[in-house]
Order: structure tokens, then C-alpha cells, then sequence
């Protein structure tokens, strides 16, 4: 009798093992500017450590000096690999992008209709853009002061080779950005972007309100993003003050789906101090704070 208990009781355990290696939803990881895709590897090992079985895909594309590809370029390829990764999880998946990486998530979930993205993170992305250089980037672009950057930036040269350029939003140069910016204010949705489609627009919105949380995840010390807000869809005026998101044009006019979201609750911000940029994706408590909540 005691042998059968033993037995049956082993079997109960490995069948509750099993049911939590398999229930977690995959994970696609999208690495940030200057990155490798193995420089995830500290957050894949907190998914997994969490999450035991989690299937994790980290994507493979741009890394290095590439990154500074063209946004477009880098949306279309991705999308190709995380359409595959989507294929194989019938029931959804959830992403999460770093820096640069969150803002090219955002395009891609704009850009894809049917994706079956549940949770979207965007870990210390300009998801309002850049105004502002660091010496994180200063060996990459060219050395100019931030107020003249616009010159070379808002050029089709510059639009057509330099992510960086894709999402340069200088405040004080708006006509010039809806110009001349082939990626940011498309991206946003801005009837006053010089290429934009009502059409597409219309299924850009569509296609982001599939996801069921949207987590912004950034903070003061972050020492690239500038200003540091735009992770959570704050940015500068003219006045170089920083406006939040619900004054932001975008979340007013719901151009994209933001204040939808954000209506519904399915927008969560979380703000940590002392976390510099780099170290985002391997801060412990930024991960179950902020992230493992939300990868169920």
C-alpha cells in the first residue's frame, strides 16, 4: 500500500511539474542598438529560472553596427522571423523589446495584422523618439551638437541609412521631422506626416489593439533615452519641458491606439531609479517587478 501511495504521489508531482513547464506562452526577445542577441541572455535566464520550459526565441538580426540599419529594413526582417516563432504558439505569445528594440516591436505589431501578441514589454525604448546624445552613442553619430543634429538627420541621406535618424525627434524642428521622417511620425500616426496613409494608418491602430497589455518599463537614470520619459510616451515641447503621455498628441487623438489601451488598463508604466541603460535586461528587480508579472 505504502509503495502504491508512493507511486501515485510521485505521478501527481510529475504531472504538476509538467502542466507548469507547458503553460507559460513563448517569449520573443528583440535586443537594442549596439547589442548582440546573446546580450539577452541574463533575461532569458530570469524567464527561465521563473518559468521553467518557457519556450524563448531571441532574434538573431542587426546586431552590432547593423543595428543602425534603417528601421524599415530592420521591422521587415524581423517580422519574417517572429511571424515563425508566432506560427508555432497557437495560443499567442508575448515580446519584449529593448531600447531600440521596443520601438521596432511597436512598428512590427503595428505592421502585422493577426499577430497573437498577448504582453507586450518595452523595456527603456524612445517609443516618442530621441532628442539628445550620450556617450553611449557619440562614437556612432556625427559630431554635432544635439540642436544641429536635425540638419543631417531630416535629410532622405540620413532617413534612407540611419535608424537613429528614424526616430530623431527634435522639438523644435516639427515641420522638418514630418518632412523629411519616414519611420516615427508614421509609426505614430501623425496626419501631419508627410507620408501618411489613412488606409494603412487605419489598420496600424487596428493592429496594435490586439495585444492585451502594453508594460513601459524606464527610469531617471537611464543615462541614453533622453529625455528618459519617452519610454513611457513622455517627450519635450518646445520649450525643452517634458509632457507626459496624456497630454501627448498621440494618446489625445488616440492615433494608434494608446489611450484605448490605456482606457481599458492595459497600460502599465513602471519607473525604477539607478538603473542605468545597459543594465535593464539583467536588473533582477526590474524583471519581477515588471516583467514576470505579465509573462503568465
Amino acid at each position: 500500500m505504502a509503495d502504491f501511495l508512493s507511486r501515485e504521489l510521485c505521478f501527481v508531482l510529475l504531472l504538476t511539474f509538467s502542466a507548469r513547464c507547458f503553460c507559460f506562452k513563448p517569449v520573443i526577445i528583440v535586443h537594442g542598438i549596439l547589442d548582440h542577441a546573446s546580450d539577452m541572455n541574463d533575461l532569458a535566464s530570469f524567464i527561465t529560472q521563473a518559468h521553467p520550459g518557457t519556450n524563448i526565441t531571441l532574434i538573431k538580426l542587426f546586431e552590432e553596427l547593423d543595428s543602425f540599419k534603417p528601421m524599415w529594413m530592420q521591422v521587415s526582417a524581423m517580422s519574417e522571423k517572429i511571424r515563425e516563432a508566432m506560427q508555432e504558439a497557437k495560443d499567442g505569445v508575448h515580446m519584449i523589446g529593448f531600447s531600440q528594440g521596443g520601438l521596432t516591436v511597436r512598428a512590427i505589431l503595428e505592421t502585422m495584422d493577426n499577430h497573437n501578441v498577448e504582453s507586450f514589454i518595452s523595456l527603456s525604448s524612445p517609443q516618442m523618439g530621441q532628442y539628445g546624445d550620450t556617450d553611449y552613442l557619440k562614437p556612432y553619430i556625427p559630431k554635432l551638437a544635439t540642436k544641429d543634429l536635425y540638419i543631417l538627420f531630416y535629410t532622405e541621406y540620413f532617413q534612407d541609412r540611419v535608424s537613429l535618424a528614424n526616430y530623431w525627434n527634435d522639438p523644435h524642428h516639427e515641420e522638418k521631422n514630418y518632412e523629411y521622417n519616414v519611420f516615427l511620425p508614421v509609426v505614430n500616426n501623425l496626419k501631419s506626416s508627410k507620408f501618411f496613409n489613412a488606409s494603412v494608418s487605419a489598420q496600424f491602430k487596428e493592429n496594435f489593439l490586439r495585444i492585451k497589455n502594453l508594460i513601459l518599463v524606464g527610469g531617471p537614470d537611464d543615462g541614453v533615452i533622453t529625455p528618459w520619459q519617452s519610454s513611457q510616451f513622455g517627450f519635450y515641447n518646445t520649450n525643452q519641458t517634458v509632457v507626459d503621455m496624456k497630454n501627448q498628441q498621440v494618446y489625445l487623438e488616440d492615433t494608434f491606439g494608446l489611450r484605448t489601451l490605456n482606457e481599458r488598463g492595459a497600460v502599465h508604466q513602471y519607473t525604477f531609479p539607478g538603473v542605468n541603460h545597459t543594465h535593464w535586461h539583467g536588473t533582477e528587480k526590474v524583471f519581477v517587478e515588471a516583467i514576470e508579472p505579465w509573462l503568465t
